[in-house]
């Protein structure tokens, strides 16, 4: 009985992978797909049309899995050499196969057309493997035993390669039976990946199941559990993993109690300010649109957010916002607070509000307002304010007002992504009715 299929190694095929022309879309389906059935994915390998490459990893990948899946490579033309590195690895001879010959011709005969002759190298497989059937393209794929490890090899084009996983492979699989593999994912907003992991402390430690990791992207640290083990065991271990990932890390975690959907901190806001009645508009400056983006991006996104303003300069921040002169003169002057500053982020996020109501012709206005000004960089910074410096404020119609000054680093996309999404981490505290110091938070301006 060939082994059960606990593992696996996934391979991707071609230069334009490795040469970062493409994204490699096909391995996380595959992971994806496999997860579903209790496989986990040992490792993702990548490798340029090189038919001394592709057969090392496949032996590789067959030493170390007992299931090997590689995309790519099957095509018609000289850089195609998967079949020729599958044989090698097996060490056998390239054979005609005479059903996928008349496949490959069906295909061209069905659309009216004859097939060329370079397509005839398609139908080459080792002589210990076997074609599998592709119904979408003209490449078949090849299925064999290498060691005590089951290889497979699907056509590179997505169109192509998913439906021969699921004719082909996924009926051959054979995961451990009663064995199951969860994922839950908790997204995070307000500490660094480094604080995260200093608060879950033992819970991150190698071995655990489930097991606990991070992942950081674009200011959101997402702590990811995953539980391998009995079917029946499942549920309850997750719940308990997440029970104490909550208790160490409280008002960070973005998504209530029970809810497995990753979402964003934009559609936690809205989601926030939808189930309120509330409604918000935003002032931007170094952002330029950035924090309007974030919100339009999630569909629905018109139930809570009116719109907003992207007063870049001076003069806009005064003639669209009504901030006074005397913070932002024509001429420049030491004595004045500046566009980075607390002064004008209030006046920003006030003039903001005020504005709404006049534009929603009648209406009482929005019920929040969030204002970002500051350096984004690379130029413009100073001793006082160097690149980084960003004042965040929200006003809200309880008349609370909060003025938040930020020092974040990186270049200028890293600094505008931290200040649009500390903008929306304000919100949210506001409408958590709580209170948390925010990562790259330097400076409160006055109540």
């Amino acid at each position: 009985m060939p082994d059960e299929h606990t593992a696996c190694v996934i391979i991707s095929i071609g230069d334009e992978l490795t040469l970062g022309q493409s994204l490699d879309t096909n391995s996380r389906w595959l992971s994806a797909r496999l997860l579903e059935h209790g496989i986990v994915t040992a490792r993702h390998v990548t490798v340029p049309d090189d038919a001394g490459a592709i057969g090392r990893v496949v032996r590789e990948g067959a030493a170390d899995a007992p299931l090997v899946i590689s995309s790519g490579g099957l095509g018609p033309t000289e850089d195609d050499l998967t079949r020729v590195a599958l044989a090698a690895a097996l060490g056998d001879e390239l054979v005609e196969d005479a059903d996928a010959l008349r496949a490959i011709g069906a295909w061209y005969a069905a659309r009216g057309a004859r097939m060329p002759a370079t397509n005839r190298v398609q139908a080459l497989r080792p002589r210990g493997a076997a074609c599998l059937a592709n119904g979408h393209g003209t490449a078949p794929g090849l299925r064999a035993r290498l060691g005590g490890a089951d290889v497979f090899c699907l056509p590179g084009p997505p169109r192509e390669m998913r439906p021969m996983f699921e004719a082909s492979v996924l009926p051959a699989l054979r995961p451990p039976p009663g064995r199951v593999v969860r994922t839950r994912a908790l997204p995070t907003f307000g500490y660094g990946e480094s604080r995260v992991a200093e608060l879950l402390g033992d819970l991150m430690r190698r071995g655990r199941n489930p097991l606990v990791g991070t992942t950081a992207s674009a200011g959101v640290v997402t702590v990811r559990l995953r539980y391998e083990g009995g079917a029946a065991e499942a549920d309850a271990a997750l719940a308990s993993a997440e029970r104490a990932v909550r208790a160490a890390l409280g008002l960070a975690v973005l998504t209530p109690d029970g809810e497995t959907r990753e979402r964003t901190l934009a559609e936690v806001v809205l989601d926030l300010l939808k189930d309120r009645r509330e409604t918000l508009a935003v002032a931007e400056s170094c952002t330029g649109g950035l924090l309007g983006a974030m919100l339009t991006e999630v569909p629905g996104s018109s139930g809570a957010f009116a719109g907003g303003w992207i007063t870049y300069t001076n003069a806009m921040k005064h003639a669209e916002l009504g901030v006074p002169d005397r913070f932002v003169p024509e001429e420049p002057d030491p004595r004045a607070p500046g566009a980075v500053s607390e002064e004008t982020a209030r006046a920003m996020a006030l003039g903001c509000r005020e504005r709404a109501r006049f534009v929603l012709r009648g209406a009482p206005g929005v019920d929040h307002a969030l204002a970002v000004t500051g350096v984004a960089g690379p130029e413009g910074g100073t001793e006082a304010k160097p690149v980084g410096t960003v004042w965040v404020c929200r006003a809200s119609r309880d008349g609370t007002v909060d003025a938040r000054r930020f020092l974040f680093r990186g270049g200028r996309d890293a600094v505008r992504t931290w200040s649009a999404m500390s903008a929306l981490g304000m919100l949210r505290l506001k409408l958590l009715g709580a209170e948390m110091e925010l990562l790259g938070e330097v400076e409160r301006g006055e109540g």
